[in-house]
């Protein structure tokens, strides 16, 4: 978690944001070189919730080290039956599974990994507050108990990036492989989105981080809609709100 002398700073640029797109939530960043947290609700930042498809990360994460997987081109074969979405109804390799969501894919992984080496490794790898039982192996991280925050997101990026997990050189390379999504002029963007619907409410996280020529900036995006919310576009606000902050901290 957060050193105690982290600095945590309100931004009211990134309320504007988050006002303006008509959702409610926090966007939390932190700036490595200052050791800053930057945000405009750290109560919501502190709140944890379940962690749905961000889960993806500690998951591939323990599929590789467990050897369940090879590797990010490891093969999921489609077994015929109808998926939620179109684009999970054909064979995926994991770097695939892991950019469209793929649950039936992960949940396969979750079976094969099991209760017992899930808890083992969820201990080593302090990734929240995951509640996993046999009954619930292949759901917990989308419905239930478990539970992460936007600090504690942060704080396992961090980890995972300055290779304190203990965990393989060559298993952090595939992350970082699987995680990439695009690369420009300004940028090299890592991340995993989630997104849970519970009681009709949506809840949609974007978390990962930015690698810019002179620094590092780690973010946890967590934001609902409100009455007056654009369904149709709040799958895209999650990145979209992220990098509008990011433009306020650099």
């Amino acid at each position: 978690m957060k050193k105690n002398n982290t600095k945590e700073i309100l931004k009211s640029e990134f309320q504007s944001i988050i006002n303006s797109n008509h959702v409610e939530g926090s966007i939390l960043i932190y700036d490595t070189q200052k050791d800053v947290f930057y945000s405009n609700n750290f109560d919501w930042a502190k709140t944890g919730r379940l962690p749905t498809s961000t889960y993806k990360i500690p998951h591939s994460i323990i599929a590789l080290e467990t050897k369940v997987v090879e590797n990010d081109s490891t093969l999921f074969k489609w077994n015929g039956e109808k998926r939620a979405y179109k684009i999970w109804e054909q064979d995926l390799m994991l770097r695939d599974a892991f950019q469209y969501s793929c649950v039936p894919c992960y949940q396969e992984i979750a079976n094969k990994i099991g209760e017992k080496r899930m808890n083992e490794y969820l201990k080593k790898l302090e990734f929240g507050e995951m509640n996993v039982t046999s009954k619930n192996l292949d759901v917990f991280w989308l419905e239930g108990t478990s539970k992460i925050n936007q600090f504690q997101q942060i704080d396992f990026l961090k980890r995972l990036v300055n290779s304190e997990l203990k965990i393989f050189k060559r298993t952090e390379e595939i992350l970082k492989r699987i995680s990439f999504i695009e690369d420009n002029e300004k940028y090299k963007l890592y991340g995993k989105t989630g997104l849970s619907i519970r009681n009709a409410t949506y809840n949609g996280w974007f978390v990962g981080y930015v690698e810019t020529k002179n620094n590092t900036y780690f973010f946890a995006t967590n934001i609902e809609p409100n009455e007056n919310t654009n369904k149709e576009l709040f799958l895209k606000l999650r990145k979209e709100l992220t990098l509008k902050a990011l433009e306020f901290v650099k």
